[in-house]
C-alpha cells in the first residue's frame, strides 16, 4: 500500500482528447515529493526547448504533494507549472483551497496536459472517471458563473473547481489559476498557459482519502495546532493584511511603484479597517482551523460579493499603496474582478503602478492610455484598468503583456520604472529593509517572488533564529546585512521554502522544522530526516535552474532592481545604506557557488546534479 501518494499521474492530451495513466513509483514521489519537484521533471522531460508558452506544445502541470489531503492543518496546496507565458521561463504556482485535497481523495497525484484543444473543453474527473467535456458554454462567463453551471451541469454540488478564468482565456500573461473562486495560483502567468489550450476548467470530485501510515502520529500534531490558537488567532482575525500597518510603520510598505516606503493614507487600507467595516466572514483551505480567508461585501458605489472572499495582504499593498490608492471600497471591488476573471493582483497592480509613474513623469498621456488621466491615487482607473486587461480592450490590453513587455513596446525610458524580474513584477515586500530579499527576488528562477523567498526581519532576534538552529544557523543576522552568514542563511532558507512547494503545504503554519518531519514521516511512513526534506527543495531549485539555462536564461538575469540600490528620501529608512550593485553582484557570486551553479551559465553544474541525485538532468543539460 502506499502511503501520502496515489501513484497515479493523470495524462491529458488535448489535441487527440486521449488519456492515459502512469504509475511512476514511491522512488519517483520519494524523489520529487510532489508541486513543484514534479513540475520540474515534467517540464524537463516533456517539453521541447524554445517552444511558445502560448502555444500547442507547452507541457501545464497541475501536481499536488506527498501531504495534501492529509487530515492536518496547512494540507491544502497544490502548485501549478507551464513554461511561463509571462517570463519564457520555468513557471510555477501555488494555491490552496480544497480542489488539491480532492484530487487526491478522487486518486490523483497530479494531472500533465500536453496538446491544444480545438474548442474549449472543461475535464470531468469522478475518481477513476475521467472525461473530456465541451466548455463553449463556459467560455467567457465569470469564475463564478463557471463553477455554478458545473455544479448543476454535474449535478454535484459538492464537486471542486480550478479554472482559468476569462483573462486565461484571453491569454493576459499574468492571468491565474482559480481554486474554489478566490483562492489563486497567482504567478507566472499560468491561468494563461490554462487558457490558451482552450482548457476552462478542470472539476474533481473524490469519494476517498489520503492513505496514511501513522494515523495516531498525524492526528496528535493537528490536535496540537487547534488547541494553541495563541499562535494563530491574530491571523485569523485580520489575515494578512494585518501586516499592512506594521509595514508601513517600519517603512517597508511598497508605495507608488516602490518609490516610497510608507504611505500617509494606509490606515484607511488596513486589514483591520477591512474588519471592521466589510467583513461578514471567515474562509479557510481544507482541514485548516486557523480561517485567515476574508470575505467581505460592500453595497452601494461598488457591488461586492463575499463569494469571492476579499483581499489579502499583496493585493491591498499592490492595487492600494504602490498605485497611491486609499479607497478600500474601490480596492476590494478590484480585488473581485481579479477573482472573477482570473487576474494576479500582484502583475495587475504593479503594472498599473508602473504606467501611473510613467504617466506622472510625463512618458506617458492620455493619448497613449486611451484618455484615462493615470495619476497615482486614482481609483477609479484602477478599477477601469482590471476591467481592460482581463478583456484586452484599450490600454489594457498593452498592460495585459505585463510592465517589461509593455515598456519595450513603448519605450521612451519607461524600463526604467518596471519594477520586475525576468519579466516576473515584484512582490509587496521591501529589500532596501531586508538585504537578502533583494537577493532572492533576482535569483529565482520564476522571477520575483515572496513566498520562496527570505525576510531577514524573521531573523533578527535569537527567538527568530531559533527556527534555523536545526539546520546548523546559530546567530541572528541584522536585516540590513548581506555577507556571507546571511547568504548562507539565505541559501538554505530558500531550499526549505522551496520543499515546502513540493509538500503541498501553507508556508503561514506555524510548524516547527521538526514537526514537519513528523508530519512527513507520520503520512508517508518514510524514515525522512530534516536533510532529506531540504534536499528535496535544493533539488527542485536546482532543476527549475536547469530549465532557465535550456531556455537561454544567464547570470545576467539574476539581477536586482536598480531602485533598491537607491536609498529612501524619506520614512525611517531615510538615507539608510542600502546594498549598492557591487555588493549584490558579490552576493549572488557566493551564492552561485553555495548553490552549485556555474558563474558562466547560471545553471547547476554536472556534479551538484548528481550529488542531488538527478544525474539525468546533467545529461540532459551537458551530455554528447
Amino acid at each position: 500500500m502506499s502511503f501520502g501518494f496515489c501513484n497515479r499521474i493523470l495524462h491529458v492530451n488535448l489535441s487527440s482528447r486521449q488519456t492515459s495513466i502512469e504509475e511512476p513509483g514511491e522512488r519517483f514521489f520519494r524523489t520529487y515529493f510532489g508541486g513543484w519537484g514534479l513540475i520540474a521533471h515534467y517540464l524537463l522531460t516533456n517539453l521541447k526547448p524554445s517552444v511558445d508558452p502560448l502555444g500547442p506544445d507547452n507541457v501545464l502541470v497541475f501536481a499536488a504533494g506527498v501531504v495534501t489531503g492529509a487530515p492536518v492543518g496547512g494540507s491544502s496546496r497544490n502548485a501549478v507549472g507551464a513554461k511561463s507565458p509571462l517570463t519564457g521561463g520555468f513557471g510555477e504556482a501555488d494555491v490552496g483551497g480544497f480542489w488539491g485535497a480532492e484530487l487526491k481523495h478522487a486518486g490523483w497525484d497530479g494531472i500533465v496536459v500536453t496538446g491544444q484543444a480545438e474548442d474549449p473543453v472543461y475535464l470531468w474527473i469522478k475518481d477513476d472517471h475521467v472525461e473530456i467535456r465541451d466548455a463553449d458554454h463556459l467560455w467567457g462567463k465569470e469564475t463564478a458563473e463557471v463553477e455554478a453551471n458545473l455544479k448543476e451541469e454535474l449535478g454535484d454540488s459538492r464537486l471542486r473547481v480550478t479554472q482559468c478564468g476569462v483573462a486565461g482565456e484571453n491569454r493576459v500573461r499574468y492571468a491565474c489559476v482559480i481554486n474554489d473562486l478566490h483562492h489563486a495560483a497567482g504567478r507566472t502567468g499560468m491561468g494563461a498557459a490554462m487558457g490558451a489550450k482552450k482548457l476552462k476548467a478542470i472539476a474533481v470530485r473524490g469519494s476517498d482519502r489520503v492513505q496514511i501510515a501513522d494515523r495516531d502520529r498525524v492526528r496528535r500534531i493537528a490536535e496540537w495546532l487547534h488547541d494553541d490558537q495563541e499562535q494563530w488567532a491574530g491571523f485569523q482575525e485580520h489575515g494578512t493584511g494585518g501586516f499592512l500597518a506594521y509595514l508601513d510603520a517600519s517603512g517597508m510598505l511598497p508605495t507608488r511603484n516602490f518609490q516610497e516606503g510608507s504611505f500617509e493614507c494606509a490606515e484607511r487600507i488596513t486589514g483591520t479597517t477591512m474588519t471592521e467595516n466589510m467583513l461578514v466572514g471567515r474562509d479557510t483551505c481544507f482541514a485548516c482551523p486557523i480561517r485567515c480567508k476574508r470575505k467581505v461585501q460592500v453595497t452601494g458605489r461598488y457591488e461586492v460579493d463575499p463569494t469571492y472572499g476579499g483581499p489579502e495582504y499583496e493585493t491591498l499593498a499592490a492595487l492600494g499603496s504602490c498605485c497611491g490608492v486609499d479607497d478600500l471600497e474601490a480596492i476590494v471591488y478590484a480585488n473581485q474582478l481579479c477573482n472573477a476573471y482570473g487576474l494576479d493582483t500582484i502583475s495587475t497592480g504593479l503594472t498599473i503602478a508602473w504606467a501611473m509613474e510613467c504617466f506622472e513623469r510625463g512618458l506617458l498621456t492620455e493619448k497613449d492610455t486611451s484618455g484615462l488621466e493615470l495619476r497615482f491615487g486614482n481609483a477609479s482607473a484602477v478599477v477601469t484598468l482590471v476591467e481592460q486587461i482581463a478583456h484586452r480592450q484599450g490600454f489594457g490590453s498593452l498592460l495585459a503583456e505585463g510592465c517589461l513587455r509593455a515598456s519595450q513596446r513603448i519605450g521612451h525610458g519607461t524600463g526604467r520604472y518596471a519594477m520586475q524580474v525576468k519579466g516576473q513584477e515584484i512582490p509587496m515586500h521591501e529589500p532596501r529593509a531586508k538585504f537578502a530579499l533583494g537577493l532572492g527576488y533576482a535569483a529565482s528562477p520564476t522571477g520575483a517572488d515572496h513566498m520562496h523567498n527570505i525576510h531577514d526581519t524573521d531573523y533578527v532576534s535569537q527567538a527568530g533564529i531559533q527556527s534555523m538552529q536545526s539546520l546548523g544557523i546559530l546567530e541572528p543576522l541584522p536585516a540590513d546585512d548581506l555577507g556571507p552568514e546571511k547568504v548562507r542563511l539565505t541559501k538554505y532558507h530558500i531550499d526549505w521554502q522551496v520543499f515546502y512547494n513540493c509538500l503541498g503545504m501553507c508556508m503561514f503554519m506555524p510548524y516547527s522544522r521538526e514537526q514537519i518531519r513528523d508530519i512527513v514521516q507520520g503520512v508517508t511512513g518514510w524514515n525522512s530526516s530534516i536533510f532529506e526534506l531540504i534536499k528535496v527543495g535544493e533539488r527542485a531549485l536546482a532543476m527549475a535552474r536547469a530549465f532557465n539555462y535550456r531556455e537561454g536564461f544567464t547570470p545576467q538575469d539574476d539581477a536586482a532592481h536598480w531602485r533598491f540600490s537607491i536609498p529612501f528620501e524619506s520614512g525611517p529608512h531615510q538615507g539608510a545604506n542600502v546594498i549598492s550593485t557591487a555588493d549584490m553582484v558579490q552576493a549572488t557570486t557566493l551564492y552561485y557557488d553555495m548553490c552549485g551553479w556555474d558563474q558562466e551559465t547560471g545553471a547547476p553544474t554536472a556534479s551538484k546534479l548528481h550529488e542531488l541525485g538527478v544525474g539525468w538532468v546533467a545529461d540532459l543539460l551537458y551530455g554528447d
